[in-house]
């Protein structure tokens, strides 16, 4: 199976940021500025991990995140859930993240806690 991490923020310079460093690590790295569409994008693109930015236009964070977890098919993939947000572990909670990481944070934080959500399906 593939590395493949599917980012959901919309802010543009972080996601070529993120993209360029797990791309280094080698993960296949697919972004997306919105989550209107995320049970098709999961099908499309069949990740081994999602990071979700809490204010994602659309539905946001917390409710994108609560679909893939009560989806049957995409409830196994993990969730980082990231946010600038001071109570970020309590929405990372109340959504159903498997991880959270707060923003901003250090490259090597990104790198571990993305090879560690990983690590069960490897």
């Amino acid at each position: 199976m593939n590395k493949r991490v599917i980012i959901y923020d919309d802010d543009t310079d972080l996601l070529e940021v993120c993209s360029l460093i797990l791309a280094s690590r080698n993960f296949e790295v697919i972004t997306k500025d919105k989550c209107t569409e995320i049970l098709t994008d999961l099908e499309e693109h069949q990740p081994s991990v999602i990071l979700m930015d809490n204010w994602i236009p659309d539905v946001g964070g917390v409710k994108a995140t609560q679909i893939v977890k009560g989806s049957k098919e995409f409830q196994h993939i993990p969730v980082i859930f990231f946010s600038a947000n001071n109570n970020v572990n309590e929405l990372a909670q109340e959504a159903g993240a498997d991880f959270c990481l707060h923003k901003p944070f250090d490259i090597a934080d990104l790198e571990n806690i993305v090879s560690n959500a990983i690590q069960p399906a490897t």
